[in-house]
């Protein structure tokens, strides 16, 4: 690798670290440069969950350091998607990913309208619903996010930011809390199975989690400090780029591809 490829993957790695752990689908991103790198897509896949693990590690702790993960509950909902996980990363079977694309697509832009029609949900956490003990319903809710998880990741943050803030009551920055502590559990077990298939390139991986440890370090921080209406708007806009790129309106790996050029 040169120097440009280098700075590239560590740049692109701190806006995938800082939108993953304050939303999700900066999974986007990296996938689209490791393919760009000439990855094929299953190894792009596999690699980027070396950044991924290394990622919610450090974004886990520092949620933890600043007293606002409940890892009690986080547990409870992370073993039916550690389970799920698994089984989405060993699936082999012909999944026609565009379709799938689409379903996540549609899935964040319903959970848009619900932060801008009813923020209250998002920015304010509700007792009751913490306090009670997770429910059948969760434990399949979560699973399923496992599963899709442990098969592309891509958008998974927000699936489980939904799971959490409507499904158990938390706000925005202690549901973010959450999510990052349940990818943190499932993520190395998906990264074991794509190393067994030999689907991980070390180098590629290990140079763009530089990036990523450094934007969820700071992610993390923001967020907890600037509060739940900063991490709302901040998913606004992260949502209407990531859904516009799902939608085909614009082109991810274009634009990743044009900015190269420029800089060679």
């Amino acid at each position: 690798m040169n120097w440009l490829e280098i700075s590239v993957l560590i740049v692109s790695g701190v806006l995938v670290g800082f939108i993953n752990t304050l939303a999700g689908g900066g999974s986007i991103i990296s996938l689209s440069i490791l393919i760009f790198f000439g990855l094929p897509a299953t190894v792009a896949n596999g690699t980027n969950r070396i950044a991924i693990t290394l990622q919610t590690l450090i974004a886990t702790g520092s949620f933890k350091q600043q007293k606002v993960l409940d890892h009690k509950k986080g547990l409870l909902l992370a073993i039916p998607a550690v389970i799920g996980s698994i089984l989405g990363a060993k699936i082999a079977a012909d999944i026609n990913e565009v379709v799938f694309e689409k379903a996540i697509a549609v899935i964040i832009i319903v959970m848009l309208i619900f932060i801008l029609y009813k923020p209250q949900r998002w920015l304010k956490g509700k007792e009751e619903l913490i306090n009670k003990k997770i429910n059948v319903w969760q434990v399949l809710l979560f699973f399923f996010i496992g599963v899709y998880g442990g098969f592309i990741h891509v958008g998974v943050g927000y699936l489980l930011l939904g799971g959490i803030v409507l499904g158990a009551g938390y706000d925005l920055v202690k549901a973010n809390a959450i999510k990052v502590l349940i990818v943190l559990l499932y993520a190395p077990f998906t990264l074991i199975i794509f190393i067994l298939n030999d689907q991980v390139n070390y180098k590629l991986g290990f140079t763009l989690a530089i990036g990523n440890i450094i934007g969820a370090f700071v992610a993390s921080r923001m967020a907890v400090s600037w509060g739940a209406n900063f991490v709302k708007w901040i998913m606004v806009i992260i949502v209407i780029f990531t859904s516009a790129h799902l939608f085909g309106i614009i082109d991810v790996k274009e634009m990743i591809s044009t900015l190269l050029q420029h800089g060679e």
